[in-house]
């Protein structure tokens, strides 16, 4: 069995946990932000977890 690639992309996105989530930033955080409140910006800086369905598609593009 060859080595599965892992993709690039989701790579520079996504993070592995030592218990094995991943772990994400939030989007919508570049640019408009004079429409969004101080609150909304101050949580969109704080990372998150993927949720357990995308979770498992994560999976097969970061596979170590």
């Amino acid at each position: 069995m060859p080595k599965i690639k892992t993709n690039k992309s989701a790579a520079k996105r996504f993070r592995k946990t030592a218990t094995g989530k991943i772990k994400h930033n939030h989007a919508f955080t570049s640019h408009i932000l004079t429409s969004k409140s101080t609150k909304r910006k101050r949580n969109l800086r704080k990372t998150s977890t993927l949720a357990p369905g995308d979770q498992k598609r994560m999976q097969l593009l970061l596979p170590y």
